[in-house]
Formats: structure tokens, sequence, C-alpha cells
């Protein structure tokens, strides 16, 4: 059945939506949209020293979009102006990748997959990735569900419950870099934020809860990875800029629905 490319680029999508739906929905609350592009933007430095040093593309995305986030995280918490820091680290990390990959010979770099994604041509052993990643982020954010939205509805009431404010900021640094690794061969890195934030954006007008605006976010992502690839089958558009359409329908679908129910 995996000798199938649909079938990979499907599951490839499904284990994207796993991991990003839950993990989204704290980007969301804590408005960390600028921060999630930051990572995402590193990722390009992270192929490109991949590139050079002939090592698992996996491997670098994943150590520059951690490196990136606890860069990050370090500054705001010197008291460094966060929205700025933000910008300029995002689009110099972007820039710097774009450079050091023109400088790497001998090796077929085929830009616009990292920059956009190119699931139809998900591997199986990327598929191994992909869901070994998803895996470990739902896992994480399942078992720290709890503290971490006491730590993100306030970190004073956090501190009083016993719970590290700075640590689930670390749980949540880390759960990033691994979406970031995994979902670059999916959407590419100009689109990783949007898969973050739009399915939860658009769960979170009808749920009524924390974990139904999770599962909701989840299966937004999962109805757009999986439209998105069906139309890019159909209209041949590229995949990864359709599936992120296909979330932004849903959430202006969502959005409607919602005022009309608060209307009435």
């Amino acid at each position: 059945m995996l000798d199938d490319f649909l079938v990979r680029a499907a599951l490839a999508g499904l284990g994207l939506a796993l991991a990003a739906g839950p993990l989204g929905c704290f980007v969301v609350w804590r408005r960390m949209a600028f921060f999630g592009d930051a990572t995402a933007h590193a990722a390009i430095l992270g192929v490109a020293l991949s590139l050079a040093f002939a090592a698992s593309i996996f491997a670098g995305t994943l150590g520059a979009a951690l490196l990136m986030a606890l860069l990050v995280s370090t500054l705001a918490g010197r008291g460094w102006a966060v929205d700025t820091t933000l910008g300029v680290l995002a689009h110099s990390a972007l820039a710097l990748g774009l450079i050091a990959i023109s400088f790497v010979h001998g090796v077929r770099v085929d830009l616009e997959a990292y920059l956009f994604g190119d699931i139809l041509a998900v591997s199986k052993s990327d598929l191994v990735v992909i869901w070994s990643g998803a895996a470990l982020v739902a896992v994480l954010i399942g078992l720290r569900w709890s503290a971490l939205l006491t730590a993100t509805l306030s970190e004073d009431l956090a501190q009083a419950s016993g719970v590290s404010p700075g640590r689930e900021r670390l749980v949540l640094t880390l759960a990033l870099a691994v979406v970031v690794a995994v979902a670059i061969k999916v959407v590419g890195a100009l689109l990783i934020a949007a898969m973050l934030i739009i399915p939860a954006a658009a769960a979170r007008g009808l749920a009524r809860t924390p974990e139904a605006m999770a599962v909701g976010a989840m299966g937004v992502a999962a109805i757009s990875a999986l439209g998105g690839l069906g139309a890019s089958l159909q209209f041949d558009t590229p995949a990864g800029p359709s599936i992120v359409a296909v979330a932004a329908g849903i959430f202006a679908v969502s959005a409607v629905a919602s005022a009309l129910r608060r209307a009435g």
C-alpha cells in the first residue's frame, strides 16, 4: 500500500495534523504566532547546514529550530522586545539560510520544496520520521496538558500550584521545534506557522472547552491536509499552499458559523 505516493502523502498530512492541532492551540492561546514563524524560518538554515555536511535533513532542521526557539525564549526572558526580536531573528535566519544554500555545491537542491513543501515526494523513511515526531509531540503535550494549561492561563497561578512556567515554556519550545522539523517536508518553512495557527483558530470559535478545541484543531488540520492534497491533484496547484488554502476556507466558514451562533 505504501508504494502508492498518494497514500504516503495522505499519511504524511495526517501525521502533521496529529501534532499541529493541539500544539497550535497553545500557539494561539499564548499569542506565539511570530515565535512559530521565527522557528520555521530557522529551519532553512538547518537545511543548508545539513546539505553542507551531508547530514540528516531532519536532524539539521530540528537543531536549527530548537536553537532559534531557545534563543528567542532566552532573549525575551531578559527583557528584549519580543516582536522586534522575533522579526530580526526570523528574517535574518531565513536570509542566511537561503544564502548558505547557494554555497552548497555538488548537491541538487529543490529550494521551492523546502519553502513550500513537497508532500507528494514523501518517502517511506520520511513517513517514519513524520509519524515518530508527531507521536512524540502528541505524547508530550498529553502528559503535560494540565500543567501547560495552568501555565498558559496564569504564570502566578502555575507557580502557586507548584508548576514551573519556565519548564512548560521549554516543553512547548521542544514540541514546536519537532513540529517544524517534521512539517518542512509537508508544507514547507514558509507555511508551517499557518498550519499551527489556522486550524486552531477555526476550532476556537466552535469549541466550548480546551480539550474540544484541541480535538477540533486536529480534525481541521486533517481535513485541510486531505482536502488540499485532493485539490492539488484536481487543479494541478502546489500541494503545500493548497493545504493552507483549504484550512483558510474552513476558518472562514467557522468564523461565520460562530458569529451566527452568537447573534442567535
